[in-house]
């Protein structure tokens, strides 16, 4: 990967506190949050921002079932919400949460369980780090993205992210 990043972390410059009282007042601002794509089939992870309203290319053009045993041959991925926070270092990736998401292309059909995402997303924004149901494959993959993709920001990073992708 080269060292010229065009995806950044960060996706909405938002402020909804800005003082006029209005409609978004105590919204929650995803300023600092990315979702990163882990496809283990490909060996690759990407910051894909469509996923921040369902609309990555992993999530295109296939039709969401209720229930993942009607997905039986579906491929899998995960969707890693990744919120960045500031220490006394600098930046780091404070919260780290993952959520899978099952593709079945030729039959255009996917599942993946909304109420997780949100959950995930929520706790990803908190600080949390949720990746221990995640397959040892897609944590090192995740790892090595975020290791090459921020150097700096994974050196400021929590022993405890570092070893829940180890």
């Amino acid at each position: 990967m080269s060292g010229d990043n065009k995806n950044q972390f960060t996706i909405i410059k938002d402020d909804s506190n800005d003082g006029h009282g209005g409609y978004g007042v105590g919204a929650i601002s995803l300023e600092n949050m990315s979702s990163v794509i882990v496809d283990p089939n490909e060996n690759k992870a990407y910051v894909d921002m469509g996923a921040m309203h369902a609309r990555s290319d992993v999530e295109r053009r296939v039709k969401f079932q209720p229930d993942r045993t009607k997905v039986p041959n579906g491929l899998l991925y995960w969707i890693v919400w990744v919120n960045v926070a500031r220490n006394e270092n600098g930046p780091y990736y404070a919260g780290v949460t993952g959520c899978e998401i099952l593709v079945d292309r030729p039959n255009k059909i996917a599942y993946k369980s909304m109420p997780e995402h949100v959950k995930h997303m929520e706790k990803s924004l908190k600080g949390h780090v949720i990746v221990e149901h995640m397959d040892e494959k897609s944590r090192h993959l995740l790892r090595d993205f975020l290791k090459e993709f921020k150097p700096d920001f994974w050196e400021n990073s929590t022993d405890e992210l570092k070893e829940a992708l180890e």
